[in-house]
């Protein structure tokens, strides 16, 4: 008697059968997402077929004259191996560690480190949603960390130390996020410190809906950036004990700062200069859609 399988063995069996695509698979998913480009030096819409390398097809632009392929102008320009991308993928899908990454795909190290932030910044590129309805909004902050660096700014300390003093202070990076009520997230790595008004007309208006509803913590920036920026603003204060008024809370973002602090754990600290690549990394994950390497490969690939 056969059986017929469950929809997650289904999900489990096609993620397999991404992962051990025939080597020629990856340059046509590539050659298919990307469609005919224009030309990433002039943006000339015109271009003529120019052979192939490395199995991509190359064009000819008709202006500038220049050659370029589907990655040409992206963050995955040169990468090579590409019959390992797809596995690599899966890598990433899964949060593995760098070490572990390189030894399931046989690569070197460096390789997948290299990777893991290419992958990341392609997959980043699209334009982030638009926040509608009520939009809840908060930061939450790491410590700075110079992971990596051969020339330190400050004394070197132990990994996982903690801040000279207490309390909100330039030792300690910026978190922006915000998130609305259908799970659409932006996340914005604001610098060092408390946020300012200044920095949430830079970031934070540019993703609101002029009819938003606002809510936050108590902090005066806030208020003054609802006021600057002509924005419907409710403040919850969360220092009295306030967790919500009705419908008027901040959980589902706060939610969101303790599901990426507790999966960054993992990496055992990251550099600061790539913590938007993480905090880009676990919205993608958060988001639960795309789940299978070819997704995200059609993502990274695809016109920005």
């Amino acid at each position: 008697m056969r059986q017929q399988l469950s929809e997650d063995q289904v999900a489990l069996l096609q993620d397999f059968l991404a992962c051990v695509e025939p080597s020629g698979q990856c340059p046509r998913l590539i050659e298919e997402a990307a469609g005919k480009p224009p030309c990433p030096h002039c943006g000339c819409q015109r271009s003529h077929r120019c052979g192939q390398a490395s199995g991509l097809q190359r064009y000819r632009c008709v202006a500038c004259r220049r050659s370029f392929n589907a990655l040409t102008g992206t963050p995955l320009a040169r990468l090579r191996l590409r019959d390992k991308w797809l596995r690599y993928l899966q890598c990433l899908i899964e949060s593995t560690p760098v070490r572990s990454a390189a030894s399931r795909v046989a690569v070197a190290k460096s390789t997948s480190f290299r990777w893991r932030h290419r992958f990341i910044a392609a997959l980043l590129r699209a334009s982030r949603p638009q926040l509608s309805g009520i939009v809840e909004a908060d930061e939450t902050y790491l410590l700075e960390s110079q992971k990596g660096s051969r020339h330190l700014d400050r004394p070197p300390r132990k990994r996982g130390g903690k801040a000279s003093r207490r309390g909100i202070s330039s030792e300690l990076d910026c978190i922006l996020v915000a998130r609305d009520r259908n799970r659409q997230t932006c996340d914005f790595v604001t610098g060092r410190g408390t946020v300012t008004v200044g920095q949430l007309m830079k970031h934070l208006k540019p993703v609101l809906a002029p009819d938003v509803l606002l809510v936050t913590d108590a902090a005066k920036a806030y208020q003054a950036f609802a006021k600057q920026a002509g924005i419907t603003h409710e403040a919850i204060n969360v220092r009295a004990g306030i967790r919500a008024r009705g419908a008027l809370h901040i959980q589902g973002v706060n939610g969101w700062h303790g599901r990426f602090k507790t999966w960054l754990r993992r990496f055992n600290g990251v550099a600061s200069r790539y913590l938007a690549n993480y905090t880009g990394w676990q919205r993608l994950l958060d988001a639960d859609e795309p789940t299978a390497p070819r997704q995200w490969l059609r993502i990274a690939v695809a016109p920005a």
